[in-house]
């Protein structure tokens, strides 16, 4: 029954390991602004004001007063714009505008963004934003001023970029809803005269070179001359002092983009077969684009690799903007329009439901060009195509003038017949090479070195017993393989993982599972499946002491020290034992703690110093750098410190770890009755003063192994090497024989002792 328990455990755990979090989430969270306005103060978004009113219209607004003046305004960014950033979901900001037009005030309230994790000061990202504060949007809505834009924080491009552009956008819609009067009251618009919607009627296939004449596929050309051109304008010296070398004439990157849900754009591009497994993919009045470039720059980027988010384009219409994840995104290997040229980047991207598109009217492809100025530095520019559906695919239709509304208008048969396909369409063209597949293809190198190395780490524990029985090559392998470890995996390629990876994927069980997210990330891929395997064989071990960058580094490190003679402690057994459930302490509050807020838990998992030392090298703020610093100094007098009484991912593992299902590390019956000798030595104290070896604490570093078969240490194979040499001596020749010169032994203590020659020796008459 316990064993039952244990291997359902184990499992909950692998799929918590193996989760990864899918669940889509709306791209606005409209009328909230009652709940976040608490969050601030009249005068920090509107300068002089005292008092909020009551909320206005919808999506609601509040006027903010001076005792009865009315001063502006504050709105809840997302109500009005798209404000998706990498996590997915909406970065909530508080926004005060002047009656006028005028930015006054921000306040960040909400977000779920991995600014904290990935080491970012949230400081550094507002103060990026705050520059748009006292910028008049109201030349910006008439056209005569562009529209204003932030710096980018490196490391945080895609946050600080969907920040900038909601606050922008958000007010420019605002102003053209004319609700910035005394009352805050939109005026009463023109009905509209006529609706427009594509005609499905029109469907026939056409070449290319006839798409791209009337516009249906749009291009755009940037050359080497006129990127060069647009950075020195930017006022960058840092990216202008770089250019891009080669002929000016040539061509920096070719861009196409189409709308693939008409029908005649589609089945020419697609094939009438990619076309019909589209539409039935999306939900009715869904839109697909597609987007096809050549030339030295990608449209794609890398950032969508790491983060799942194509942060080099940008889908704008109106006031409303989104960024694609690799979840709206299918990869497409040509198209299908007679003469139509190869490009080697095709992407077929799905508009989100909830972004409201409407491809009848103007939208434009905006193109984020960026140029590295320092070492973890970026400039960029952005250039647009825009895009307008040519009229021929346009159906106009008046509008009856009814007094009361009207009712919903109830989907066409087209549009529900593709919804009830949806489910049972085959993949598109394209579709049977995944994107993670793309990934892994992309990362070769890292992958292979990767499995090479876990490769080598399982041979040398099951050859352990051949190795340990050479000291000076099993201490250089493994001082070796530490090394790797912390430079290759740690430092270089940042494989560092962490207890937040735990949180995450557990917290993944509810929200969602999508094995697709998970294989995104090859590296972390491995090693979690490496780790899984490895607790059935060997516990945490495996991870702990070998496959650790942190834990390479403090063994490294008091190397090191006991090389320079630094005195190394040993904590009394007593409060050593007291001391190790610590860190289990520290992983159940985290992991209760995600429960109620996984934001939160991230924060307090800043108790790992894994992402100061490794992924940031120490370039952080000095209380981490000073909190990584006395825990790494704390291991050069007590070897693993960090590992032994704080590590919440070590106790993370060691709960599982429990149901290993074989036994590796030997032991001898003198093992702790009397002989106390590997517990002494034990690195980390995982042996009991009764001899036996605690799997939870044991991080498999093989030294009680090593001195198992050591004949000059282990109090046991010294007798066994005493017996063996005596058994020698008395079975060799100058014992046997009658010589005359003396024999000689070799004692326990090492020296030669002469015996007298031997007397022939007569048997007993039988």
């Amino acid at each position: 029954m316990r064993k039952l328990f244990g291997i359902r455990l184990y499992l909950g755990l692998v799929l918590a390991i193996l989760g990864w979090v899918g669940s889509g989430c709306p791209i606005y969270a409209a009328g909230r602004l009652s709940e976040y306005l608490p969050k601030a103060e009249p005068g920090e978004l509107v300068p002089g004001a005292n008092r909020f009113g009551s909320l206005q219209g919808d999506p609601a607004i509040a006027p903010a007063y001076k005792d009865d003046q009315l001063l502006g305004f504050v709105y809840l960014n997302s109500d009005f714009a798209n404000a998706t950033g990498y996590s997915g979901k909406p970065i909530q900001l508080l926004i005060g505008i002047s009656t006028k037009g005028v930015l006054t005030g921000l306040r960040l309230v909400e977000h779920k963004e991995p600014i904290v994790l990935v080491g970012i000061p949230e400081k550094r990202i507002l103060e990026a934003v705050n520059r748009l504060i006292g910028t008049d949007m109201d030349p910006v809505v008439r056209g005569v001023a562009p529209a204003p834009q932030v710096d980018i924080v490196s490391g945080a491009t895609v946050t600080v970029l969907v920040m900038g552009d909601s606050v922008v956008r958000s007010a420019t819609k605002l102003i053209k809803s004319g609700r910035l009067g005394a009352q805050g009251n939109a005026p009463t618009g023109a009905a509209p005269q006529a609706t427009k919607e594509i005609d499905p009627g029109k469907s026939a296939i056409r070449d290319w070179q006839s798409l791209v004449g009337d516009g249906s596929v749009r291009r755009l050309t940037i050359s080497l001359a006129e990127v060069n051109q647009a950075f020195e304008k930017s006022g960058n010296a840092a990216a202008a002092a770089r250019p891009e070398e080669g002929e000016p004439g040539d061509t920096f990157i070719d861009l196409y983009v189409a709308d693939v849900a008409v029908p005649t754009i589609g089945r020419s591009l697609l094939g009438n077969d990619g076309y019909d497994r589209l539409t039935a993919r999306l939900k009715p009045g869904q839109q697909a684009i597609v987007v096809a470039g050549s030339g030295r720059y990608s449209f794609k980027g890398a950032a969508y690799v790491r983060g799942g988010i194509f942060d080099r384009i940008e889908l704008i219409q109106e006031t409303n903007s989104i960024r694609f994840r690799d979840r709206d995104h299918t990869r497409l290997g040509s198209l299908e329009a007679e003469g139509a040229p190869d490009f080697p980047e095709i992407a077929l991207f799905v508009v989100p439901a909830e972004f409201n598109f409407e491809p009848t009217e103007p939208w434009t492809l905006q193109l984020l060009v960026q140029r590295v100025v320092g070492a973890r530095e970026k400039a960029w520019v952005t250039f647009e195509l825009e895009y307008r559906l040519p009229d021929v695919y346009v159906k106009r239709e008046p509008v009856a003038q009814l007094p009361a509304a009207a009712p919903a208008k109830t989907p066409d048969k087209t549009a529900a017949s593709m919804a009830e396909r949806r489910d049972a369409a085959p993949p598109l063209a394209g579709e049977d090479e995944p994107l993670w597949l793309k990934i892994w293809r992309g990362n070769i190198v890292k992958i292979g070195t990767t499995v090479l190395a876990l490769g080598a780490l399982t041979l040398i524990f099951f050859f352990q017993n051949q190795l340990v029985r050479r000291p000076q090559v099993y201490t250089w392998v493994r001082r070796a393989y530490l090394a790797f470890i912390l430079v290759w995996l740690g430092w270089y390629a940042n494989a560092q993982l962490s207890v937040v990876n735990v949180l995450t994927f557990a917290n993944s069980l509810l929200t969602g599972f999508s094995w697709e997210y998970f294989l995104s990330a090859p590296l972390i891929f491995l090693l979690w499946c490496s780790i899984a395997a490895g607790l059935l064989f060997w516990g945490r071990g495996p991870f702990c002491g070998w496959l650790c960058p942190f834990g390479a580094l403090q063994e490294l490190l008091n190397n090191v020290a006991q090389a320079v003679k630094i005195p190394q402690y040993r904590l009394p057994w007593g409060l050593h034992e007291r001391l190790w459930p610590l860190k289990y302490i520290i992983f159940l509050g985290l992991f209760g703690m995600s429960l109620y807020s996984t934001a939160f838990a991230e924060q307090l998992a800043e108790v790992e110093p894994f992402k100061t030392a490794i992924i940031l090298k120490f370039a952080r703020e000095w209380p981490f750098v000073i909190y990584a610093l006395t825990l790494l100094s704390a291991g050069l007098f007590v070897e693993r410190f960090f590992c032994r009484y704080m590590c919440p991912l070590g106790a993370a593992l060691a709960i599982p770890g429990r149901i290993r299902m074989f036994e590796w590390l030997r032991r001898w019956p003198e093992c702790g009755s009397p002989c106390q000798r590997c517990a002494i030595e034990c690195p980390v104290q995982a042996i009991h003063p009764e001899g036996h070896i605690n799997v939870n604490e044991c991080i498999y570093c093989m030294h009680c192994q090593e001195l198992y078969f050591d004949d000059h240490r282990c109090p046991h194979m010294i007798q066994v090497r005493l017996k063996r040499e005596k058994r020698e001596a008395m079975s060799s020749p100058s014992m046997r024989s009658g010589g005359k010169g003396p024999s000689t032994i070799i004692t326990a203590g090492g020296k030669p002792v002469a015996l007298p020659r031997a007397e022939a020796v007569t048997p007993p008459p039988t």
